[in-house]
């Protein structure tokens, strides 16, 4: 099928690589599909909703950024998902975008949880996890002060 997307133009979209997401995501309730689409020569993608064009989230894989980062799956989410094997489970996080680019932030409260096998996702709030709505991508360097 052909769908208009927020940054991609028109293109085609197969039913097969879109995810169902059972509540749609806080916000956004009514978009219950997705599509996980590549930004080219980047590690983030765009999840575009397939219903409004408008909607599209940038995300990127958090593990990739921040090392020490870990999601642990309820019953409920893994059951939601129909998740059996780790094997199944993309997880990503949504950005923030900021001008200048190293303002940008991720929230790492609430991953994007995708079983790739029932095609199936949800946002994963992880209350009381310590992790911030707005972590940034880039920490700024630190600056050692010494004597020269």
């Amino acid at each position: 099928m052909i769908r208009s997307t927020k940054f991609h133009g028109e293109i085609e979209i197969a039913e097969e690589d879109i995810y169902r997401f059972e509540s749609g995501i806080p916000g956004f309730l009514e978009e219950k599909e997705f599509s996980l689409l590549p930004l080219e020569e980047t590690l983030f993608f765009v999840l575009q909703s397939i219903k409004t064009k408008e909607v599209a989230f940038i995300v990127t894989n958090p593990f990739d950024t921040f090392r020490d980062y870990e999601v642990k799956l309820t019953d409920e989410v893994l059951s939601t998902l129909q998740i059996e094997t780790e094997k199944e489970v993309i997880t990503l996080v949504i950005l923030t975008i900021q001008d200048p680019f190293n303002q940008t932030t991720a929230n790492l409260q609430a991953p994007i949880i995708l079983n790739t096998h029932k095609r199936t996702g949800k946002q994963f709030i992880m209350n009381g996890s310590g992790y911030m709505i707005k972590h940034l991508l880039i920490e700024p360097l630190e600056v050692e002060q010494g004597e020269y």
